[in-house]
């Protein structure tokens, strides 16, 4: 995508602003996830993951694919349409073929090109011209969606990877950039299993990460989700299930919604693995 005789992209500082600040938590979030694995030996790439059949490279080669998709995204042409032609040849295996190509690499090279690759990600998003929507596998993304869909991976593929060493990361309020998402995409959730996306609006009310307020939706909806806004985070990437998360739904269609909340693109997956109690945080898997 060329750039030449385009809007000077911060022309609009609240814009920039908004990019910046959800740049900012990407790149935080990252170096969160790069400080467990970059001291790692081979054996310990190989460490599987609570992610069927996904070991510690998976993880990491999965977050390194998107983001290169996400850069074919912004410059077009061929070789995003190639990427778009191989998804609908392969929908159900696509995911797992890239993140098994990628993490055949060694630990090195593999750890090298994540964070060359995330740097051009930024770089790339920030050059995006003002008002200018990026082509994706599902509806174009603006700037700062494409930058929050990429944090949203990067919070949950880290935390199946401090999971898997028994780390237990931090509750910092950039969840809420995932709890937003997993609210912004109920439609999505029914859209990828084929059913109708119902009419009767839901209020989200959750208890932020510092005791703050995070809400969405129609303050006079009747049907309400309430809880705790981290575990509300980990239900929207579908690292938790409703057992074990301290969300509650208030109406039908609002616990219609939890039982298939993503926050992601793509295919659901499998099901995540029950705790068998109330959860408000991260624990040993």
């Amino acid at each position: 995508m060329s750039t030449e005789n385009s809007p000077d992209p911060t022309a609009d500082p609240s814009r920039s602003a908004v990019l910046e600040s959800v740049l900012a938590d990407l790149d935080a979030e990252s170096q969160e996830l790069d400080a467990i694995v970059a001291g790692l030996d081979d054996d310990g790439w190989a460490t599987p993951t609570p992610a069927p059949g996904w070991d510690v490279a998976h993880q990491i080669a999965h977050l390194h694919w998107t983001d290169s998709a996400s850069l074919a995204a912004i410059e077009g042409g061929e070789a995003f349409a190639t990427l778009i032609k191989n998804a609908v040849d392969n929908p159900t295996g696509y995911v797992d073929a890239e993140a098994d190509r990628l993490a055949a690499l060694t630990p090195q090279e593999l750890l090298a090109t994540w964070r060359e690759g995330r740097r051009a990600l930024a770089d790339a998003l920030r050059a995006v011209p003002a008002g200018e929507k990026i082509a994706w596998f599902g509806p174009p993304m603006s700037p700062a969606s494409m930058a929050t869909a990429r944090l949203m991976e990067t919070w949950a593929h880290g935390r199946d990877v401090a999971e898997a060493f028994g780390i237990e990361l931090p509750r910092t309020a950039r969840a809420k950039h995932v709890a937003n998402l997993g609210f912004r995409t109920r439609g999505f959730a029914y859209l990828v299993r084929g059913r109708e996306i119902p009419s009767t609006p839901v209020r989200v009310e959750l208890v932020g990460t510092d005791g703050e307020t995070w809400a969405w939706g129609p303050e006079d909806a009747t049907d309400r989700v309430t809880g705790d806004g981290y575990d509300f985070a980990l239900l929207a990437t579908r690292r938790r299930t409703r057992d074990d998360v301290d969300v509650v739904a208030h109406g039908d269609a609002a616990d219609e919604w939890l039982d298939i909340i993503q926050a992601f693109a793509g295919l659901p997956g499998p099901d995540p693995q029950p705790r068998g109690s109330k959860q408000t945080g991260e624990g040993a898997a």
